[in-house]
């Protein structure tokens, strides 16, 4: 049996999947609550919230309230200057 939270966690790392751009926070949530609209929607905020502690290797934050799936992450792999 799944929890709550891990069907929120699950359903907000598939939209993110699916947004390069990544999804500001209220955007998020408000597709998660179209999507799951059994949720109470303060379990959806504070999961949401955790996103980035809990599932740390598939989602990430590049700005504030910008949510990203680390698929997605620009990585610097030019060598270093001296």
């Amino acid at each position: 049996m799944t929890t709550k939270t891990g069907l929120i966690e699950a359903k907000a790392i598939e939209l993110l999947k699916n947004a390069p751009q990544g999804m500001r926070t209220s955007q998020l949530i408000n597709v998660i609550q179209e999507s799951l609209p059994d949720m109470h929607p303060k379990t959806i905020n504070g999961t949401v919230w955790k996103l980035t502690a809990t599932r740390p290797e598939e989602v990430y934050k590049p700005s504030r309230g910008l949510f990203c799936h680390v698929s997605f992450r620009e990585t610097d792999d030019k060598p270093k200057q001296p």
